[in-house]
């Protein structure tokens, strides 16, 4: 695969946000001797006096608290955090002095002839990343990167067969280039509407990947999902659906197997009672993974032995923990309705007991609240949504809600019930209590294992 080579040395190169990808993206353009100068709106911390010295001791130079026009002025080119809207401040002063801006993701591409396998979509990223990566390294170095694992200019010097990327729509839209060989769509729902001003220009973010100028030379789609169903009938290189026996190229499952068909020649991959992971939205994970290992030549017993050795992602459905009868499971990372529909659909006829709640993304609740009174006996609601959610809940007959004001006091009642599973799937984001998802499952893990620890 072609690649649209950037240089740098010599350069001026504005990065925006001390982020991890940030800072990636700072070390390696200055490994190639640019100029570099990071800008980042927020105050400085504590926290990040030991990354700054190391960074300015090479030579990087740092700002803090805005966006300066002496940082600015006469650079060559812009790398963006995933984090800065498109309609910030700094993004019109920097189309205002026609300096270009693209992501750390299409940074990387451009220095390097690796190929990408894009895993992009609402749901599932994460998963179908890991697991992707995880059976292409039964015979490749893959590694995985982006949203998930390292951000890609990490590998930039490192032997590497595929770069498997997680991709964010933040990511993408400022990704103009980037020319993935496979690149993968795991479903559509609308998500993160505030920041893309709109759930089409979120869509179109997204979609990049797929069309003409940046066609893959494989795409990868979800046949159950309407919408993508009828765009992959606009997407660039050879087409493949997975969830649905649909035309000659698909994965699907039958029989309660998943199989794989390309050129309508069918492949019986693994039974679903050898998949580690549970429920229909895990099996779409495996089934998209299954197609691009096949893409890339990897046997089906080494697909096979790969799924079946494969570990869940910390934060997506992760089964952890049990005391007594009761089993924990943390899916931290289902910051929207439709991500956590997907973990309380995956339990039927047991006691369920259900944590959520958080910041508020404002989204419509109706299929959240209908998969609630068929799957989960008791819902105990934490953070700034809580008011909204319970009206929701109780509106759609749904009454057997407790409110909390901590994750500890939710769990310490969700142990008192006693049920067969406490599945954490807040449907919102995180900032009201906690820095991010992660810090969010941690807490939830830790103070689980601390009263199993005292029994």
């Amino acid at each position: 695969m072609s690649c649209p080579s950037l240089k740098f040395f010599d350069k001026k190169v504005l990065v925006l946000g001390f982020s991890k990808s940030g800072i990636s993206a700072a070390r390696y353009l200055n490994k190639a001797g640019a100029d570099v100068y990071i800008t980042e709106f927020r105050e400085e911390k504590t926290d990040d006096a030991e990354k700054l010295n190391e960074l300015r001791n090479q030579g990087i130079k740092i700002e803090f608290g805005g966006h300066s026009d002496e940082f600015i002025k006469d650079a060559y080119i812009a790398v963006t955090s995933p984090g800065i809207p498109p309609r910030a401040e700094i993004m019109q002063k920097l189309k205002d002095a026609r300096i270009p801006v693209i992501s750390e993701i299409e940074l990387a591409y451009t220095q390097t002839q690796t190929p990408f396998v894009a895993i992009t979509g609402t749901n599932g990223k994460t998963t179908t990343t890991a697991l992707t990566a995880h059976i292409l390294s039964s015979e490749y170095k893959a590694e995985p990167c982006g949203n998930y694992g390292v951000p890609p200019c990490d590998l930039l010097d490192k032997d590497v067969d595929f770069m498997v990327c997680e991709c964010s729509s933040f990511q993408l839209e400022y990704s103009n280039g980037f020319q993935p060989q496979i690149s993968v769509f795991t479903n559509f729902t609308p998500d993160h509407i505030d920041w893309h001003q709109g759930v089409e220009n979120y869509f179109k973010a997204k979609a990049k990947i797929f069309k003409y100028p940046q066609s893959p030379a494989f795409s990868v789609l979800n046949a159950k999902d309407e919408k993508l169903l009828e765009f992959s009938k606009e997407c660039g290189g050879t087409v493949f659906l997975f969830d649905g026996d649909i035309g000659e190229n698909c994965s699907y499952i039958k029989d309660e197997a998943i199989y794989f068909k390309r050129d309508g020649k069918e492949d019986k991959i693994i039974d679903l009672k050898d998949c580690p992971l549970i429920g229909n939205h895990n099996y779409q994970n495996v089934m998209c993974s299954v197609i691009v290992a096949k893409l890339e030549g990897i046997s089906d017993e080494d697909i096979r032995k790969s799924i079946m050795s494969f570990k869940v992602p910390e934060h997506r459905l992760e089964k952890f923990a049990q005391l007594g009868k009761t089993v924990f499971y943390n899916d931290s990372k289902a910051t929207n309705p439709e991500a956590s529909l997907v973990a309380i659909n995956s339990f039927n006829d047991c006691d369920v007991v259900l944590i959520a709640g958080g910041r508020d993304k404002n989204t419509d609740l109706t299929e959240f609240c209908e998969a609630i009174k068929k799957h989960i006996k008791t819902v105990i609601l934490i953070g700034e949504a809580a008011d909204r959610f319970d009206e929701n809940l109780r509106k759609n007959g749904f009454e057997n809600i407790i409110r909390e004001a901590t994750m500890q006091s939710a769990i310490d009642k969700s142990i008192e019930l006693n049920p067969n599973v406490v599945l954490l799937s807040p449907a919102c984001a995180s900032f009201d209590m906690f820095s991010g998802y992660e810090e969010r499952g941690r807490v939830f893990k830790e103070y689980v294992l601390s009263k199993i620890n005292k029994t």
